[in-house]
């Protein structure tokens, strides 16, 4: 599994027209099904009497096959929802959701005719979508000494990592989320600052 994958930085929109039809193609962040509806809801609401809502999402890594989702919106069978997923995977971003509103012009463009059509606007949109790079982190806990936490903050933020919660008792407890890549570094970092004493654990 990759340690880290683009996703989009910003909703990207890109509009185009064929054969009198109203293509508006919309790319977003999404890393849930359910901020996928709420986009889907707020577009409806943003692009009303619309002829179709097709949309397709990926709401994990880019090579994902379980949380992903398509919808052809009544149009024929196969020929929106299931193309404009395989768009989205083929341009290797993970967590991003796609909705292709469409205004019917009055001329039918078949079914190969909408497959083009519906994949076409997302292999567009993805050339211009701003993205950034997400890291994968792997949750670890560590108890440390009072004594020792200024040192560790400085070593965990040197190795990319995240403190998601510190709890007091005794020692202090510390959740991090780190990178795979910087497990070694780290651990190294802690071994030296107490003696060997201090080591990550994979919670």
């Amino acid at each position: 599994m990759s340690e880290s994958y683009l996703i989009p930085a910003q909703t990207y929109t890109f509009e185009e027209e064929i054969k009198h039809s109203r293509f508006i193609t919309v790319l977003f962040h999404c890393d849930s099904e359910e901020v996928f509806k709420c986009v889907l809801t707020n577009l409806k609401a943003e692009y009303p009497g619309a002829s179709h809502y097709c949309y397709a999402f990926v709401s994990a890594a880019p090579d994902n096959q379980v949380e992903i989702g398509s919808s052809d919106d009544g149009e024929p069978a196969g020929s929106a929802g299931r193309p404009m997923l395989a768009s989205l995977q083929g341009a290797n971003i993970g967590e991003i959701g796609a909705v292709v509103i469409r205004y019917f012009g009055g001329t039918k463009l078949g079914v190969g005719g909408l497959v083009r059509a519906y994949s076409s606007g997302i292999k567009q949109a993805v050339k211009l979508l701003p993205t950034s790079l997400k890291q994968i982190r792997y949750r670890v806990s560590l108890a440390c000494d009072y004594a020792q936490l200024k040192d560790i903050e400085h070593f965990v933020s040197k190795a990319n990592a995240l403190i998601e919660d510190r709890v007091f008792a005794d020692q202090v407890t510390l959740i991090i989320a780190i990178p795979k890549a910087s497990l070694t570094e780290l651990n190294a970092d802690l071994a030296t600052i107490s003696q060997g004493q201090l080591q990550l654990r994979l919670d």
